[in-house]
């Protein structure tokens, strides 16, 4: 599938060429990417949306060799942006990202996302996108003041929900396994009629462990712990490398 209909008249066409070139050069040298943003989203669940922006998404060892080339076969200029997750490349008025993590240091980018990628057509070029499962990980801890890709993964589930691998998507979750919850119970709420695509083992092993988690708490009550607030679900660097700690 491609989604690249109509990006000539949103973008223009020095823009795709750049992303084009960009992807060609890593190619041609040997770096293992993927594409991931608007374009995966796409090819996904069919909304296509120019952002005047490209995301490549590399493994942690691979970011600092992926600017290096990009500047000297595109004359852009790079920068690592925040070192523990993104860095960006310009060129004029177009610019990539490349992404190896994500802004609270949970989903860096491992040898599963390659695995499980998604062969697509971009702009005329044979790549692999980031898998739905990966998406949705890292876009659950995206909840900021000027940013919720909530949306996003609403339509992620209608159109992959019932093709996932859950047992993957659970386990990236992990131990922030509410994250992914409250992602199901919005998702149940704006498409009642697609909550199917969930299945209900999903959300039952969920609802245990909410429910074995209160009574944990209830335990406790009188013990002395922590308080915490999370900041994109978790403590740790923010998407702009500001350090939320726990208090």
């Amino acid at each position: 599938m491609t989604t690249s209909t109509g990006a000539d008249e949103v973008l223009g066409q020095e823009t795709v060429e750049f992303y084009r070139r960009a992807m060609q050069v890593l190619a041609k040298a040997g770096v293992p990417f993927l594409v991931g943003g608007a374009y995966a989203l796409g090819h996904y669940t069919g909304i296509v949306r120019h952002t005047k922006d490209f995301d490549f998404f590399v493994r942690p060892e691979d970011a600092e060799r992926t600017l290096e080339l990009l500047a000297a076969q595109q004359g852009c200029l790079t920068e690592m942006t925040f070192p523990h997750w993104l860095g960006k490349v310009h060129c004029g008025d177009e610019f990539c990202d490349v992404i190896f993590s994500s802004g609270n240091g949970v989903c860096r980018v491992d040898d599963t996302w390659f695995e499980h990628a998604t062969p697509a057509e971009i702009f005329g070029e044979q790549v692999r996108l980031i898998p739905a499962e990966e998406m949705i990980w890292s876009k659950g801890y995206i909840a900021e003041r000027e940013r919720y890709d909530g949306a996003d993964i609403n339509h992620l589930l209608r159109a992959r929900g019932d093709r996932l691998d859950w047992e993957r998507l659970l386990d990236r979750y992990g131990a922030h396994w509410r994250v992914l919850l409250s992602h199901l119970i919005l998702f149940g709420f704006v498409y009642p009629s697609d909550r199917d695509k969930v299945p209900a083992w999903v959300m039952q092993e969920l609802l245990l462990r909410f429910r074995k988690s209160r009574r944990n708490r209830r335990r406790r009550k009188n013990s002395a712990t922590a308080r915490c607030c999370r900041a994109c679900s978790t403590t740790g660097p923010s998407r702009n490398g500001v350090t939320r700690t726990a208090g």
